[in-house]
């Protein structure tokens, strides 16, 4: 048994066997990208809007959900799926096209739930009751970007919008009770051990179900990669990373959902960490240091959450 909430179980609680995503590409695009807010995107971001395992958006939901799934069935035979819309920013289109995509993949056979991947800016008025409507009546997961709670890091890295943003996102989503999932990332140029911990309590107090943990990577073609080239910055070591996540997971709630520990990037994009490649090796390691520790998620919510001062929203429970 892990010493922390995977997804993974809760899944298997919530609907009795293995379910696993589908990552989508329905051909969004940010207003990063568009010039609303910036070109290019956020520094680490790739071409495939940080959907790079995704289908082929040149498909429609259909084809690539059956194409995505055909592979994953290799490792899982038996399972139910959640359509994971995840390229880019999905929630960035008219409600006409999001209510298309949506629902088309809702009718795949097998098809439990949906996962939209989003920005906390990106939630008009129209989208966000819609997105009541379906959480009244299918399994739904939106995972908002927060990334880091540090103005000077989200202005470095072109993220395009502050944390009260993020506040506002979530608290719009919140009372209408829809799960939310926060993306934040470790290892981020500039920022301390005690910033990203700092990160780590900020989202330990929000009213959120759920968090992924990503390692920055450097991949080919991105912003963060031309700079890294002209002036290497240094990165997190595979020891480092690991000790963090186990310092974070110990001052997390105990019932946050734990969807990501850590990401991986294409093979033959990755620049940097190259140590990153090995996921499994990165995620025993983890397993092996909560072990050494005696510890488990949540250990010491509280006495350390306590040390760190940041903005907060109204934290009420939403029900999963």
């Amino acid at each position: 048994m892990k010493r922390y909430h995977t997804f993974n179980a809760h899944l298997r609680q919530m609907f009795g066997e293995k379910v696993f995503k589908v990552p989508l590409d329905a051909g969004f695009t940010c207003p990063n990208r568009d010039g609303i807010l910036g070109y290019g995107g956020c520094v680490y971001c790739s071409e495939r809007g940080s959907g790079d395992f995704a289908g082929d958006a040149l498909f429609s939901i259909a084809a690539q959900f059956t194409q995505v799934k055909e592979r994953m069935l290799k490792k899982w035979p038996r399972a139910k799926y959640l359509a994971y819309f995840q390229a880019y920013t999905n929630t960035y289109a008219p409600l006409e096209r999001l209510r298309v995509v949506y629902e088309e993949a809702l009718k795949q056979e097998g098809v439990v739930g949906l996962s939209i991947a989003t920005r906390p800016d990106c939630l008009a008025e129209d989208v966000l009751e819609y997105l009541d409507e379906l959480n009244q009546r299918t399994y739904l997961w939106v995972e908002l970007g927060l990334q880091t709670i540090h103005e000077k890091t989200l202005n470095w890295i072109q993220r395009g919008h502050d944390y009260p943003a993020f506040l506002d996102g979530l608290e719009r989503l919140r009372v209408r009770n829809i799960r939310v999932c926060a993306h934040i990332i470790l290892g981020l140029p500039g920022e301390s051990r005690d910033d990203m911990l700092a990160t780590a309590a900020a989202v330990a107090s929000l009213p959120l179900q759920g968090v992924k943990l990503h390692l920055l990577h450097v991949l080919r073609g991105t912003p963060l990669a031309h700079q890294y080239a002209q002036a290497p910055f240094p990165l997190l070591s595979q020891t480092e990373y690991v000790e963090l996540v186990a310092d974070i997971l110990e001052i997390l709630p105990g019932d946050m959902i734990i969807q990501r520990l850590t990401g991986d990037g294409p093979p033959e994009d990755l620049v940097a960490p190259l140590w990153s490649r090995k996921k499994w090796e990165v995620l025993n390691a983890i397993d092996r240091e909560m072990e050494r520790r005696e510890s488990w998620q949540g250990k010491l919510r509280g006495s350390i959450v306590n040390n760190f001062s940041f903005p907060s929203a109204q934290n009420r429970p939403v029900s999963l």
